[in-house]
């Protein structure tokens, strides 16, 4: 089964990494935080935003931009960005995909992007509009990819709880 990793980059509200881990969670994708981070790990207000799915999550926590690019050395970043060429549906992901999303205030350092213009992707939006919410953002990438990937391991249909579908 394909892997696919998300990674934060300095994430600043709880509450957005608290609903970051529920799609996570939901979609087994991996979850990577890059310190520092504007809140802690017990954290209410981010507990609260991802539900009791915490058990459900493969997170791994890095000290800095610097040692998780060493720790993931050699793997196919995707970077996230209003300033990139490239829209996220443009792009073929492959297993083993890290979409790396910046801080909520700055976004991810240019000189990263500058270094990697063809791993750049923005979502489409307005342009007086200055960005998506962060959780937004990672859930549209997320399911950008999962389509791509026909969904694996995902369950595709729902059931009402009180009726059939007649099927």
């Amino acid at each position: 089964m394909p892997v696919l990793n998300i990674v934060l980059v300095e994430p600043e509200i709880p509450q957005n990494t608290g609903n970051i881990a529920r799609t996570c969670a939901a979609t087994g994708a991996r979850l990577h935080l890059v310190k520092p981070m504007g809140f802690t790990p017990d954290d209410k207000k981010l507990k609260r935003a991802g539900l009791d799915y915490w058990h459900l999550l493969d997170i791994t926590y890095y000290s800095s931009l610097d040692d998780f690019f060493q720790r993931n050395a050699g793997d196919c970043f995707y970077y996230f960005t209003t300033k990139a060429l490239h829209t996220h549906s443009d792009i073929r992901y492959p297993d083993n995909a890290f979409l790396v999303f910046g801080k909520e205030t700055a976004g991810l350092p240019e000189a990263l992007l500058h270094a990697n213009p063809e791993r750049c992707v923005r979502l489409p939006m307005r342009g007086e509009a200055r960005s998506l919410n962060l959780s937004n953002a990672v859930a549209v990438g997320v399911y950008e990819v999962l389509r791509q990937w026909d969904y694996p391991a995902l369950q595709n249909r729902g059931r009402l709880r009180e009726y059939d579908w007649g099927e």
